[in-house]
């Protein structure tokens, strides 16, 4: 740029690099770029081919340098132009489509529930064909619950798993989280019917999450020599689940979360005698934020699901 094209130019120098860039100014520089020309750019950003200009001048005061240049009659990019577009476009790319997903969002009457792995596996995705029938017009997003941080969950709705207190949350009771000893029909075959928890106490066990709960269930069975605290110990519901279908040994689980398996015979409950360890299943939802219409649809009928 030469002294009489710099002389041009508002200056900008002194603010430049410590405020934004004048955004107003970058959109129309964009819809020019993009369109190729200030006058359908004018026609998008509904307002005059001068306005435009106005701002095109105004984004090149400010980065002190021309984007255009004439070519005859047309207007072209110059170089640093061209390499300013490349760098914005995938910003303004972006913002569309943000702005596309939330418009969609809304005019779809969607509702996001967040949930943990084995909670969706086990009981929320079996019954859920029974109200996308009864109620088509919802549409249902299932997130994985980030059990490990809560805070974290932006979901309509959630099915956690604790005590049912989490700040900023109201919530209610869903499914009881006592456990039961379990194990696979294979794994009895091989190592035959245990009668007894002493019985019991012999065979591989696998531990959830943690592996103090079986010598929990064991004290009160009356076993008096203490448990063995080895054999695997899985981080989650669902792993536990499919240690026990691989007939890796006995595992407490919480009964109403495989129900289908012990209904189909796959697994086997070895004992009635079950173990809470004062945590349940709880629906949730903000307290800062009404729910929708379809949020409620879902909220009651997880509520019946749960009685049945």
């Amino acid at each position: 740029m030469n002294k009489t094209e710099q002389s041009l130019l508002p200056d900008y120098a002194d603010s430049r690099l410590a405020n934004d860039p004048p955004l107003r100014a970058v959109r129309a520089f964009e819809a020019i770029a993009r369109l190729g020309s200030v006058t359908l750019a004018a026609q998008e950003l509904a307002i005059s081919p001068s306005a435009v200009s106005h701002q095109l001048k105004v984004l090149e005061g400010y980065l002190q340098m021309p984007l255009t240049e004439r070519q005859g009659r047309r207007l072209i990019l110059s170089q640093q132009g061209r390499e300013y577009y490349r760098s914005i476009r995938a910003a303004f790319n972006v913002l569309r489509q943000a702005t596309e997903h939330l418009v969609d969002q809304a005019l779809t009457r969607q509702v996001t529930i967040s949930l943990i792995p084995l909670f969706g596996m086990g009981w929320f995705i079996p019954r859920l064909p029974a109200f996308m029938r009864a109620n088509p017009q919802t549409e249902i997003n299932v997130v994985y619950a980030n059990h490990r941080n809560y805070l974290s969950d932006a979901s309509d709705m959630s099915i956690r798993f604790g005590n049912g207190q989490w700040a900023g949350y109201q919530s209610e009771k869903l499914i009881s989280g006592r456990m039961v000893p379990v194990c696979s029909r294979d794994f009895l075959r091989l190592h035959g019917h245990i009668d007894t928890p002493d019985q019991l106490l012999q065979m591989p066990l696998l531990h959830d999450e943690e592996r103090t709960t079986w010598g929990q269930w064991f004290v009160q069975q009356g076993v008096k020599r203490p448990p063995r605290s080895a054999g695997p110990l899985f981080e989650d519901g669902l792993l536990t689940l499919a240690g026990v279908q691989a007939g890796l040994g006995c595992a407490l689980m919480r009964e109403p979360l495989i129900a289908q398996y012990l209904k189909s015979g796959e697994l086997v409950k070895i004992f009635e005698h079950a173990i809470d360890d004062g945590r349940d299943y709880y629906l949730c939802v903000r307290k800062d934020s009404d729910m929708t219409p379809d949020g409620v649809l879902l909220q009651n009928w997880l509520r019946s699901e749960a009685v049945q």
